[in-house]
């Protein structure tokens, strides 16, 4: 019995050592979960939220009224995220922000990928978000992932089939894709629910893709009557009735509206690319190249460049026009490459690249790049155009033919496409006549 009332004292020991050490175990345990949580979520913090600060802008942009109150509002929003991380609100805000500066500024490859990640960051939480869906469709049409993009605005418009703005984001998507019957019908609905800038400008551009020039201007009118003047959308939609008018002939007129933008809105680059336009047309070099160049400083965008190359040799200074061209299609093919290893985000540039490499005299590569953007949407007439004129530099009249009659299948008066559609057309039945 001895060894029975000695056992207490030994088991009650033993069990204070088991305890002990289990505790130390279980300490140990939840260090290392906790540790783990804590890098988990640093990893998915930089996995999905990146801050992304608004960069300054250049010239009159960067005086403008409400810039400095824009970059405070950057700020708070942040704060909003680091304190309500599950709050939605301040990241679409900060993609609104984003996506507007994008526009302003050129600089659409920063700010693409800024609002993506606020995007992003928003459907993670709420998969079904209507905003952020549609602020993705309109991202990806930016970047030119334009099947990406109307699949995503299609589901948009299934979750709210009442929204305007998101049947505009449709039309743009299914007019790159060449399909333009249902454009046409999302323009329909767009304006039956809101008749506005946006959807009057959008009717004149399928007017315009379908040869009526006068219909196109009339709504373009429409357009420009609904907006406020000097607001970024009207005097846009002022250039684009400057551009009109451009194509049917009346440059005093394009060159009117371009002033008036420029009048309402200081420093508006792409108005001071269209006087630079209107310069080029009127064979005044070097007021274009001094235009094109203004336009250059202010938003970041190829095609003032291209423009640039073309003016100067055209002049004569074929080795400055040479440069520039140089310049304008390394840059393209970075954006080219990015958009290879980013297929999310990168922006597809191939049918700029197949220009800018004509323009160097480097047709197979213009041609690759013609072809890459024929297999990613062969019913758009630009596309079918590009690949035409570069087939036609090449000089395979032949090859060039059926793509040309495809870039006029809407009946599209674009004096650029008509003249170039003539130039292919006698090559293509000169050359056959000399086969045979």
């Amino acid at each position: 019995m001895a060894c029975c009332t000695n056992s207490k004292p030994f088991f009650t020991l033993i069990n204070k050592v088991m305890i002990k050490k289990y505790t130390y175990i279980l300490l140990i345990v939840l260090f290392i979960f906790g540790i783990g949580f804590i890098i988990h979520k640093a990893g998915r913090s930089k996995d999905q939220y990146v801050y992304y600060q608004l960069q300054e802008r250049k010239g009159p942009l960067a005086t403008e009224p409400g810039w400095e109150g824009t970059k405070a509002t950057v700020q708070e929003l942040y704060r909003s995220v680091e304190e309500l991380p599950k709050d939605i609100k301040a990241p679409l805000q900060l993609a609104t922000i984003f996506i507007k500066e994008a526009r302003v500024s050129g600089n659409f490859t920063y700010y693409d990928m800024a609002a993506m990640r606020q995007v992003d960051y928003v459907l993670a939480l709420d998969s079904s978000n209507f905003q952020a869906l549609t602020y993705k469709s309109l991202i990806y049409l930016s970047q030119h992932h334009f099947a990406d993009g109307l699949a995503i605005a299609t589901k948009a418009m299934q979750l709210n089939p009442y929204n305007s703005f998101i049947y505009g984001i449709l039309v743009d998507a299914n007019v790159e894709m060449g399909n333009y019957a249902a454009a046409l019908i999302d323009a329909d609905k767009m304006v039956s629910i809101r008749p506005d800038l946006r959807s009057y400008s959008r009717i004149s551009y399928l007017r315009e893709i379908h040869g009526d020039y006068p219909g196109a201007i009339a709504v373009m009118k429409l357009a420009l009557e609904a907006g406020i003047d000097g607001d970024d959308g009207t005097e846009w939609t002022r250039v684009q009735l400057g551009h009109l008018y451009e194509n049917t002939g009346a440059l005093d007129t394009a060159a009117f509206e371009y002033a008036q933008a420029l009048a309402y809105r200081n420093g508006f680059a792409p108005a001071i690319a269209g006087l630079g336009h209107i310069a080029l047309v009127k064979k005044d070099y070097a007021k274009a190249i001094a235009y094109y160049q203004q336009a250059d400083m202010l938003v970041s965008d190829y095609a003032n460049k291209e423009n640039l190359a073309e003016v100067y040799m055209l002049s004569g200074n074929i080795k400055t026009g040479d440069s520039i061209a140089n310049v304008v299609v390394e840059s393209m093919s970075k954006d080219a490459a990015s958009a290879i290893g980013n297929q999310n985000i990168g922006h597809y540039v191939d049918r700029e690249l197949a220009y800018a490499y004509l323009k160097i005299n480097d047709y197979d590569k213009a041609l690759d790049h013609a072809l890459a953007e024929y297999n990613r949407r062969p019913q758009n007439i630009d596309v079918n155009e590009t690949l035409a004129w570069v087939y036609y530099a090449k000089g395979d009249y032949g090859k060039a033919l059926p793509y040309i009659k495809a870039a006029l299948k809407t009946n599209s008066k674009n004096p650029l496409l008509l003249s170039r559609a003539s130039l292919i057309f006698e090559k293509a039945v000169t050359y056959s006549h000399v086969s045979h």
